[in-house]
């Protein structure tokens, strides 16, 4: 059984890794639904032939590449902030370190491991053979 210490230090750790992550999402993007605020998307500035600007192809390419580059990093960001308050919500539950799957306990290690664990080792394992 997870102990209340445990569990405040587990929360202690996910709030700052939400401040971090968001943070993080503000550098690179914005906000998409002020309802989620795990979801932000990122602008690409229009460099369309009737613009102002006298950008090389190269240039251009450049730019799209660094687009796609931060399109990527802030997808996975999202999906951490995600993971992160969704494992805030279920310390506010009291389903914190339930496996989602088999619904057992979820070993505590692991959850030191990875707070926002949702499954324990043997269903990802499962669920990781099936992929």
């Amino acid at each position: 059984m997870l102990t209340p210490s445990f569990l405040a230090e587990i929360r202690q750790r996910l709030e700052a890794q939400r401040v971090q992550l968001e943070n993080d999402l503000k550098d690179l993007g914005s906000k998409r639904d002020t309802q989620q605020p795990e979801h932000f998307e990122t602008t690409y500035r229009d460099t369309s032939p009737d613009t102002d600007t006298t950008e090389s192809e190269d240039d251009i390419a450049n730019e799209v590449t660094a687009y796609a580059d931060t399109l990527s990093l802030v997808e996975r960001l999202s999906k951490e902030l995600r993971d992160t308050v969704n494992s805030i919500n279920a310390l506010d539950k009291g389903t914190y370190g339930i496996c989602r799957y088999c619904k057992k306990e979820i070993d505590q290690k692991r959850l030191e491991a990875r707070p926002t664990s949702s499954a324990c080792i043997a269903c990802k394992k499962l669920m990781t053979q099936e992929l």
